[in-house]
């Protein structure tokens, strides 16, 4: 199987898309040349059989450049590829599409967010399958589309082997109000009234320049209630990094409403971590009570989980129905189908 991946970005340590470095090394395992062709790269360290070619973002090329590389790309590599797996951005299905039904090249798109534009109707058109995590992580009635379930990696995301010191709350993702992390913190506040010596972990860092002002204001409520020894930031964190994070803690704090299943709750899943979520697509995944409705119920449910042991075996959920090495497998047939 010869096969062409195109993503976002290839760089082990990146905070949000490192984890697709161990997809590629999963793929590498089953094809006899993998070629990626990427928007941007950084660090990598994958096997012989795989070839990165770059767009550029990482030398700031121009938009203009992006595409002539593209198209440039795609042609001189089209006898070193049989099918053609696009993750997360239709754009190069309508960008490449065309020439690679003339080339006779399967197309295969991994999506996986609520969000539907008019690049993922054009590209659900021009594919010949679309793979997802859930159902809900496809808003588009199709029938191309195949539930896959996600790629967790078992070997890297494993349960800490000792118990944790301190009680630890964790919460990940880009500081932004939509993700509620001042918000947290403010309930925080009333769990250490009953767990003085719980701790609070936040993950993550500012995406856009309107979030600034937002991470600002948690710094001074921090500041202002003297919760520097129990609240700890530490902005962007290694993919690489984050089990060794995880295992640390005993609960992850997940309020997102994006609809897909958000990566970081099943990695700490993985690690046998109580997840508290907010995310209608967790449930035919989690039991009803480790979901909460509103803000209010978040502290209670705090509590509630640092004073239960992790006797829910979020683990063996996770390798039934999102292992990585089940998952990459799959794909390779349906490519090679």
């Amino acid at each position: 199987m010869k096969l062409l991946i195109i993503t976002q970005k290839v760089d082990k340590n990146d905070p949000v898309l490192g984890f697709f470095h161990q997809w590629l090394l999963e793929f590498a395992k089953y094809c006899e040349q993998l070629t990626i062709i990427c928007l941007q790269k950084g660090e990598y360290n994958l096997p012989g059989n795989v070839k990165v070619l770059t767009l550029g973002k990482e030398y700031k090329r121009t938009r203009f450049q992006y595409i002539k590389n593209f198209y440039k790309y795609t042609w001189q590599e089209r006898k070193n590829y049989d099918a053609v797996f696009v993750h997360m951005n239709p754009e190069y299905v309508v960008l490449g599409g065309l020439c690679w039904k003339w080339w006779h090249k399967k197309i295969v798109l991994w999506y996986t967010h609520k969000s539907v534009n008019l690049k993922l109707r054009l590209a659900t058109k021009i594919v010949d399958e679309i793979l997802t995590a859930s159902q809900q992580s496809f808003r588009l009635p199709s029938k191309k589309l195949r539930v896959m379930g996600h790629g967790i990696d078992l070997e890297q995301f494993v349960p800490s082997s000792t118990p944790t010191a301190l009680p630890i709350i964790l919460q990940m993702g880009r500081i932004s109000e939509t993700k509620g992390q001042l918000k947290v913190v403010k309930i925080f506040r009333e769990v250490l009234a009953k767990k003085p010596k719980a701790q609070l972990f936040l993950v993550g860092t500012v995406a856009r320049e309107q979030d600034k002002q937002y991470e600002k204001d948690i710094y001074t409520y921090i500041k202002k209630y003297n919760l520097s020894d129990s609240v700890k930031m530490f902005g962007a964190v290694a993919h690489t990094q984050v089990p060794q994070l995880l295992q640390q803690c005993q609960i992850l704090v997940n309020v997102s409403q994006t609809g897909s299943l958000d990566k970081d709750v099943l990695e700490a899943m993985a690690c046998n971590i109580h997840p508290i979520v907010t995310n209608e697509a967790f449930k035919n995944l989690l039991p009803a009570e480790n979901f909460i409705t509103s803000f209010e119920q978040l502290t209670e449910k705090i509590i509630f989980f640092l004073n239960r042991p992790t006797d829910i075996k979020y683990r063996s959920i996770i390798a039934n129905e999102h292992n990585l090495k089940v998952l990459i497998p799959n794909i390779i047939k349906i490519c090679a189908a």
